[in-house]
């Protein structure tokens, strides 16, 4: 387990993270950091404790946010890859349907073809 400093609202707090995950962490803390930080700017000193819950909610609506926006893409996915396959259907059902044309007409044309053979004989 790594252990770091991260500094949020002026305050520097010990935190454990998994190895490796050092940077993603302090990454999220300076987003929570700059988070108060616009909001002290919109809201002024309304409290260190209350301007931390609010950039936590913010942050935590935005997410609910982006969960709803991947949830709505991926039925959107889902759709496309549903019609996809049903296009594919009808192209190798058309595609069935021109090679048997295909079969009878060069059936026909070899038909004709002994007939002719067979009246020059």
């Amino acid at each position: 387990m790594a252990q770091i400093s991260v500094t949020i609202a002026g305050r520097a707090f010990r935190m454990a993270c998994e190895d490796g995950q050092e940077e993603h962490l302090t990454a999220l803390a300076a987003t929570l950091d700059a988070r108060i930080v616009e909001m002290r700017q919109s809201f002024g000193e309304i409290g260190d404790q209350r301007l931390t819950v609010m950039a936590a909610l913010s942050l935590a609506d935005e997410r609910s946010e982006a969960l709803g926006k991947i949830a709505r893409l991926e039925e959107d996915v889902a759709r496309v890859r549903e019609s996809s396959r049903g296009a594919t259907m009808l192209a190798d059902d058309a595609a069935r349907q021109i090679a048997q044309a295909i079969d009878d007409a060069a059936g026909r044309i070899e038909a004709a073809a002994r007939a002719i053979d067979a009246e020059r004989s």
